[in-house]
């Protein structure tokens, strides 16, 4: 397990989730904090990459919904403790599901346009990605308290398909198992921003990118405890707990 992370809240958070991070001190994990503009392991900010024809401030504001949630991919989406069930507890069961876990390659990543914001998805189908989400968006709902109805009617507000109903009843996220898609987002909703602009992000993160993309497969080796400690604070890797142990 990973030592070197923001200190833990002093009470219970409150949302937790089981997220895909690279490394921390890893150059995937530097280049990603850097886009963003904000390490999640430790909380200061970073300076973001300066890119021709992005004013700093535009590219700033179309960062910063992920900015709060760290650089990582969701497994299991953010959720609320069950009353009687204490952050330990919970420590505890993720590191029970990393041991049924080895290690391995993700495939090659590339910088796309998913719905309506930019993001680092794999450029093949991974089995072994949708094998271990699922294992952490099955494994961890035991912990989770259900979803409250305002809660309920905010994610319906979306527009969902009726599986993605029943999914988002039954493991409280509709975007799971089969609907379950691996991203790391680059930015936040781009619907209002013009076609121009959307295309210097586009090129921008690909330039960012390109060393690493170009270079050895990101390595899957970890899951990471992130955490919410007050609602709407900007969220915090808490554990980085490694598979096969």
């Amino acid at each position: 397990m990973n030592e070197h992370l923001a200190r833990a809240p002093q009470r219970r958070a409150h949302r937790y989730a089981a997220y895909f991070a690279p490394a921390i001190g890893s150059a995937w994990c530097e280049a990603g904090n850097h886009w963003l503009g904000r390490c999640a392991a430790n909380g200061q900010t970073c300076p973001q990459p300066v890119f021709e024809g992005l004013p700093v401030g535009l590219q700033f504001r179309l960062t910063s919904a992920p900015r709060r949630y760290g650089w990582h991919a969701t497994l299991a989406a953010p959720f609320t403790l069950l009353p009687q069930i204490e952050e330990p507890t919970l420590r505890e069961g993720l590191q029970t599901l990393c041991r049924a876990w080895e290690p391995f390659d993700m495939p090659a990543l590339e910088v796309a346009l998913l719905d309506d914001f930019l993001a680092l998805v794999p450029a093949q189908p991974s089995p072994a990605l949708h094998a271990v989400a699922a294992a952490c968006v099955t494994g961890l709902r035991a912990f989770a308290d259900p979803l409250s109805p305002g809660e309920l009617q905010r994610r319906r507000a979306a527009g969902l398909t009726p599986e993605e109903d029943a999914l988002l009843v039954r493991w409280g996220y509709p975007y799971v198992l089969d609907r379950f898609r691996f991203h790391m987002s680059l930015t936040g909703s781009l619907r209002d921003t013009e076609p121009h602009v959307v295309e210097a992000l586009r090129a921008a993160a690909q330039q960012h990118f390109a060393p690493l993309l170009a270079a050895t497969p990101l390595r899957f080796e970890a899951i990471s405890l992130f955490a919410e400690p007050a609602p709407g604070a900007d969220f915090a890797c808490l554990a980085q707990m490694e598979l096969g142990r």
